[in-house]
């Protein structure tokens, strides 16, 4: 098993790129295998690098990768882990569920950096198995598949599935797996080559903390806008919000004008809006199923207050995306 102690050295990790793939998240997993490798004076890790073809694959900066061989040639393989990233929402490819079905099959244990888990789920590998993903990626990955928990950890380890938010959490996760491997001291020297000053546990949060995100730390604000980001889908009215964080209406609203320089039901339909927009750009759903989703009443008022924000309708918007 891949977390496990290896039976022999080199142990083997394959990375299958798809198109538009995440150079951060593909190059902070691989350079710790390397550096470990380095620090080791021995071959701990050996990785290949597969793909659709033989081409070049572009990543989502434009860098191309050259890939050593078809994934339909691989017969078999100790540890397979995808990488993707912008694109992921649109992308199926049955052939390569096939191919991903089949290796599994053979023993191959599977992970997925940033978006790749729902790649993952479309091949109908994770079961009822708990996973991650990029955070911009799980309102889509529930929206289709609401059957299968998600959590916003930065990675995780669910038997043969593993799972990563990508970006830096794919160097936490690689730095979990040589800690349980070859030890702790080993890991913390990688960790230190690359200015990395703390090993996140799997559980640490994706997400900057609120009071960051929006660069302020006054409670009863940060209290409401956590309350609001709860609520998308079944937004509740200004006395309530205010109840919930123990102001009045009237304290409430002087709090968000002075901090965030409008109104708390501005504020909430916004967020609401820019939730609408991503599950628009990463899911199927219909104009309306988005609507709904997001806590409108109908499409018809959806769509002019999408309209007012971002200056076109949804479906105009959609099909730019």
């Amino acid at each position: 098993m891949l977390w496990e102690k290896p039976d022999s050295l080199p142990q083997q990790i394959g990375f299958h790129l798809v198109p538009h793939f995440s150079m951060m998240s593909f190059a902070s997993a691989i350079e710790p295998l390397r550096s470990a490798n380095r620090l080791a004076g021995n071959m701990l890790y050996e990785w290949r690098i597969f793909a659709e073809g033989t081409e070049p694959v572009p990543a989502s900066n434009g860098i191309a990768v050259v890939p050593e061989m078809p994934l339909a040639e691989v017969e078999r393989f100790p540890a397979l882990i995808l990488c993707s990233g912008t694109g992921t929402e649109d992308y199926f490819d049955d052939r390569l569920f096939g191919q991903l079905r089949r290796l599994a099959r053979n023993g191959a244990q599977m992970g997925g950096l940033s978006g790749a888990p729902l790649l993952l789920a479309r091949a109908g590998l994770m079961g009822e198995r708990r996973c991650t993903l990029h955070w911009e990626h799980i309102p889509g990955f529930v929206e289709e598949f609401p059957d299968i928990e998600v959590t916003g950890d930065l990675f995780e380890i669910d038997g043969p599935i593993f799972t990563c938010a990508g970006g830096s959490a794919s160097m936490d996760m690689m730095l979990h797996l040589i800690s349980l491997q070859h030890g702790h001291d080993l890991a913390a020297a990688v960790s230190e080559q690359f200015i990395h000053d703390r090993i996140r546990e799997p559980t640490d949060r994706q997400r900057m903390a609120l009071r960051m995100r929006i660069g302020h730390s006054h409670p009863k604000l940060i209290a409401a806008i956590a309350f609001m980001e709860d609520n998308l889908e079944n937004p509740v009215a200004p006395p309530q919000l205010a109840r919930s964080v123990g102001l009045s209406s009237r304290q409430l609203e002087r709090l968000f004008r002075k901090y965030m320089g409008c109104t708390p039901a501005r504020y909430y339909l916004d967020l609401r809006l820019k939730r609408a927009r991503a599950l628009l750009r990463q899911t199927t759903l219909s104009v309306l199923d988005v609507a709904v989703a997001c806590g409108f009443a109908s499409a018809s008022h959806f769509s002019k207050r999408y309209r007012d924000l971002f200056g076109q309708s949804p479906r105009s918007d959609r099909n730019a995306a």
